[in-house]
């Protein structure tokens, strides 16, 4: 197949999804100030890149490697309990070292604690979904590198750079990301799922939510937390290579 011809339906589905998903925060937050329209966005990139899979490639769930799999399902719960864990771990070390100051937080009603659950695992799954779908999943599928640690590498990168609003941090936010990057992008690859990535992705994002209604937590000290929330990852990066299942050559091959 014309290899011109290829990357040209790559970058039909890519840059649609990546506009929605970036107008999310450039127009529902910076520009109108709305969290409404902000999740609007979000939630719209998900159906948008479905859509386009279909269109495109003719399978949506498989262009973006989230078939239903034997232990699919496993990987995306296992991983939202695996990143909790390495949040609650991230907090201990950081209360131990001076850069968090964790205290017990004021219980709510059980039903208000269920709500409060639900509503964190729901707003903190579209996000997760939605940006693994667009830096891991689609190129695991039609990129230029599928398997291995070149797609590992070149994922934590577009994954690092799929962060525009965040870049002007500096160094230290961009070493955060891409340790971020390379565990969930070798969740995917050990996997053969998009499914793992989203799980550990998800457990991150929804820490501060839900372990939040058990304790307090204050930054005390910027930098180290920012190395702290990094070295979690490599460590869940340590432990999806050790605990990943046979190499993901034959479940992610698709044809183009």
């Amino acid at each position: 197949m014309d290899n011109r011809f290829v990357a040209r339906r790559f970058w039909l589905v890519f840059l649609p999804v990546f506009a929605c998903y970036q107008a999310a925060e450039g127009v529902g937050m910076r520009l109108l100030g709305s969290a409404v329209w902000q999740g609007m966005l979000m939630t719209a990139t998900i159906p948008l890149a479905l859509l386009l899979g279909r269109r495109v490639y003719g399978n949506a769930a498989a262009t973006f490697a989230l078939e239903r799999r034997a232990g699919a399902w496993r990987w995306l719960f296992g991983g939202l309990l695996l990143a909790l864990a390495a949040k609650a771990a991230a907090w201990a070390v950081g209360q131990a070292t001076g850069v968090y100051h964790v205290a017990p937080a004021a219980l709510p009603a059980p039903g208000a604690l269920l709500q409060a659950v639900a509503l964190v695992l729901f707003t903190t799954i579209i996000p997760s979904l939605a940006e693994d779908m667009l830096t891991r999943g689609l190129w695991v599928r039609h990129g230029p590198l599928r398997e291995g640690a070149g797609f590992v590498l070149l994922s934590t990168l577009v994954f690092v750079l799929n962060h525009i609003y965040r870049l002007a941090n500096g160094p230290l936010e961009w070493l955060m990301l891409a340790c971020f990057g390379l565990a969930y992008a070798a969740a995917l690859a050990r996997s053969g799922t998009l499914w793992a990535a989203v799980g550990l992705h998800w457990g991150w994002n929804a820490a501060n939510g839900l372990l939040g209604q058990f304790v307090d937590v204050d930054v005390l000290q910027r930098a180290p937390a920012t190395l702290l929330s990094a070295s979690a990852h490599l460590v869940l990066l340590g432990i999806v290579l050790a605990v990943g299942g046979r190499s993901a050559k034959r479940q992610l091959a698709a044809p183009q």
